[in-house]
């Protein structure tokens, strides 16, 4: 089994995300491979509270340009995870 650090790669921080943190909804970046319940699992471990569930959906690529150069932004695996009552994660 894969290690927490493995699963959970970094919070994902914009105005969206710290507005559903007051309401115990928070959002992470994470493993490509990663399933729900190990993600649940490694939120658990990694900072000691109670997951009530787990959503998961993967990011599409977007077109990026510098100049006449064009590109795409990487696809990651975003879990938003919803806490229990009364748990809270501080980031």
């Amino acid at each position: 089994m894969m290690d927490y650090s493995d699963i959970i790669l970094a919070p994902v921080v914009t105005e969206k995300s710290a507005k559903n943190a007051q309401e115990n909804v928070y959002t992470f970046k994470c493993s490509k491979s990663a399933t729900k319940t190990q993600i649940k699992w490694a939120i658990e471990k990694a900072f000691g509270v109670e997951v009530k569930s787990v959503n998961t959906l993967v990011t599409k690529s977007k077109d990026k340009r510098v100049g006449r150069y064009t590109g795409q932004t990487k696809t990651y695996k975003k879990a938003i995870v919803t806490l229990k009552d009364g748990q809270q994660i501080e980031i």
